[in-house]
Formats: structure tokens, sequence, C-alpha cells
């Protein structure tokens, strides 16, 4: 993988196999305004992310060493929070949510439309940034001025990008932290499906407002809300963070990474079957 990054330009990591896919896609993302490189493998994938830093990475779910799902596990327990993407022709909802819950950030299925797909990178890389650390001059942002949110048992710093429930620290993929930051900002009020897809992701979903419920299902299972106590659904309304604190204390950090999710899939729990409980 050649390496002539431009400052100006968001760099995208592509990781797919098939050259027949990878160099019109690498091709396309240069016209659109990227700067955009691919390697072949899992492992070629975790050395480039730790080497060059790509500001978005689109991960194949099909490699000849190691499972795209593994590879964003890796990532994830590492504690790299690239955003990943990922590029698929599974179109079941198990393989969705399985992705999602190991520590991607969304999923694309094949053949995909290049301009949605740019639209997809895109705010995903500016989700990324607005929750990244804040640093000056090389030195870590003073910790009496950084921005915290807290609700139901839940600390949330803006500015660090670090979760807390009930004084333990819960991992957040860049996705899962915006959706959380917004519930939490507005505490004791509901945020209609329609909101959060636009404050979250920030272009045209098309009313795909699935995305919304499984999202926030994870997001309950790593905050260990199983019984709803931080964040309910109000039926035909959206979701509402309670502003008080709640008392539930189930096992937090769930999500992704869990042994339930990564050996029996996204239906682990439910059967199955595609997830309804939001």
């Amino acid at each position: 993988m050649t390496r002539e990054r431009s400052p100006h330009r968001p760099s995208v990591l592509v990781v797919e196999d098939d050259t027949g896919i990878s160099e019109p896609l690498v091709t396309a993302l240069g016209f659109l305004g990227f700067d955009a490189h691919t390697v072949a493998t899992g492992a070629e994938a975790l050395a480039a992310v730790r080497d060059h830093r790509p500001d978005a990475v689109l991960l194949d779910l099909v490699l000849p060493d190691l499972d795209g799902t593994e590879v964003c596990r890796l990532l994830r327990a590492s504690g790299d929070n690239t955003p990943v993407l990922f590029l698929s022709a599974r179109h079941s909802v198990a393989d969705k949510c399985r992705a999602l819950a190991l520590g991607g950030d969304d999923y694309v299925t094949k053949p995909f439309d290049l301009t949605e797909l740019s639209a997809r990178i895109r705010a995903l890389i500016r989700r990324s940034r607005a929750t990244a650390p804040l640093r000056t001059l090389g030195h870590d942002t003073p910790a009496a001025a950084s921005r915290r949110l807290r609700a139901g048992g839940v600390e949330l710093d803006v500015d660090t990008r670090e979760a807390w429930r009930h004084g333990q620290p819960v991992r957040l993929s860049a996705t899962e932290f915006a959706l959380l930051k917004v519930l939490m900002e507005n505490a004791g009020r509901v945020v209609s499906k329609g909101s959060i897809l636009d404050s979250v992701w920030k272009y045209d979903f098309q009313g795909e407002s699935g995305v919304v419920e499984t999202y926030v299902y994870y997001l309950r299972r790593k905050l260990g809300d199983s019984g709803q106590s931080l964040i309910r659904t109000v039926r035909g309304a959206g979701y509402l963070v309670n502003a008080g604190p709640t008392t539930e204390r189930g096992s937090i950090g769930g999500g992704a990474g869990s042994t339930g999710i990564g050996s029996a899939g996204a239906g682990a729990g439910t059967g199955g079957q595609p997830i309804q409980r939001s």
C-alpha cells in the first residue's frame, strides 16, 4: 500500500481482497475527495491502521485470513476507535447486528451507491472528529475544563469521549457515544427517531429508523440497562433518558466483544429473531 497522504483530504483505508472491487472503489473515492488506499488481508489492515491512522476504514466481512468482524474486534480491544464501516454482500439482520455489536459504526450491503457510501463515510468522520479528545500544543486538555453529562447513573465526558455507568467504565464506539450524548443532552425529554437520525447520522438515512433501534439495543446491553431504567422507549414518540438516579445495576459492558454476541451472533438472547424490543 503506497502512502502519500494529503493533509486536506480525509483518508480512507479499504480492506478488500477482491481487486475487481477494491481498485475501482479506491479510484472512485479519489474522485469524491478522499485519500483512499487498499489492503487485502486482516493482518495488513491492523498494521495499516496502527501505522498510518486513517480517518475511516471500509472493511469487508470475508477476508483471506481473518473475518472482518474479528479485525474490528481486535481494533476495539486495542483501544482504537477509528470509524469502521462494513461492506458486505451479506444482507441478514443477524450479520449486520453482529458487526455493529463487535464495534462497527455502520454497515453497507453490496452492491452500493457511491453517493450514499460517500455520505456515510463523511458522517462517520465528522462524528469521530467531533468526539475526539481535545489537545493543545501536544498536551492533554486539563481535566477541569472537560464537559461532563450526568443522568441515571451514567457519566459522559464530552471532551475525552469516556463513559461510566455506576462508576464502571464503558467502552463505546463513535456512533454509540454520539447517540448517548444526544439522549443525555436531552435527559428527561423524549427524543424522536427522526431527531436522532438528523443529529447522529447527519444525512438522509432514507427512513431507516431501524438503525436507531439497533444502536439503542446495544447501548442498553453495554450499559447494563436490561430493564430500561435508563433509556426508556416511548412508543410512537422516541426515546427518553431518565434524568434522575436509577437503581438497576445489571452486567455492564455486555455489548461489543461479549461472549454471547461474539459466539452466537446478534440474535443471542432474542431467539435469533430481528431485534424488536427497542
